[in-house]
């Protein structure tokens, strides 16, 4: 008769080595930040299409009341100081992290750094046009194509160079969550002052930081906050740039 096959356990199970309770805090923070910060919202159908329509009606009317008599102007003077096209299109980083053509009036001299290489204060490779372009961003004007087109919308998360976006993303963590959203001519980093050149680490956090809080909050209600905040910017800042000539 064949015997039973036993199995002997232990009287006593062995203790595990209790995780001290400073790191047990420490875990329960990060995944405490993680969900408050990081956590993208998906927000309804409805939202959507409301946004897509804000879009479309902003983009068509712009073009057609203010580049019909705005890109004329903008185009010759381009022409006039210094040689290359009047639009400058650069790959960047858009919905999903497919890439678009960005569309925006070029205000650099021709260079082999422009895809690479992010304009600094004092850059040296803008031209005269090109800073006050820029200074009134009416250099991004013609983003509001690409609106059109539906590569961009209105407010969302400001669109990097390919270069950027595969640099930062190793550098920044939850960088590319903010590629769930549709990359916009304004967002949330933007009207809080995250504008323009990112020269240290931190900014660049505090923008994703925004960026995230954005995709987690968004509404409405919030998208046409961004746009009035961000036209009352644009209107102080093309009058400070002509207080400042009169004196």
């Amino acid at each position: 008769m064949d015997h039973p096959f036993v199995i002997k356990l232990p009287a006593e199970r062995p203790r595990l080595e209790p995780v001290p309770q400073s790191d047990i805090a420490e875990i329960r923070e990060m995944f405490h930040q993680i969900n408050q910060r990081y956590m993208v919202y998906e927000p309804s159908a409805y939202y959507y299409t409301v946004k897509r329509v804000i879009d479309l009606v902003m983009s068509m009317t712009f073009i057609i009341f203010v580049m019909s008599w705005l890109f004329p102007i903008v185009a010759l003077l381009i022409k006039l100081t210094s040689k290359g096209p009047v639009f400058f299109i650069q790959k960047r980083t858009g919905y999903k992290g497919l890439d678009f053509d960005c569309f925006k009036f070029r205000t650099m001299y021709m260079n082999d750094e422009a895809h690479i290489k992010q304009a600094s204060t004092g850059d040296k490779r803008i031209t005269l046009i090109g800073k006050f372009l820029r200074m009134t961003h009416i250099d991004e004007t013609p983003q509001f194509f690409n609106v059109l087109l539906g590569d961009m919308s209105i407010v969302g998360p400001r669109p990097h160079m390919l270069y950027h976006t595969q640099y930062y993303a190793k550098q920044t963590p939850y960088y590319n969550l903010r590629h769930e959203a549709q990359p916009g001519m304004t967002g949330m980093a933007q009207i809080k002052g995250y504008i323009g050149e990112i020269s240290m680490e931190r900014e660049l956090r505090k923008r994703v930081q925004w960026d995230i809080y954005y995709l987690r909050h968004r509404g409405i209600l919030l998208d046409v906050k961004i746009i009035f905040i961000t036209i009352g910017h644009v209107f102080l800042k093309v009058f400070s740039i002509f207080s400042k000539r009169e004196k």
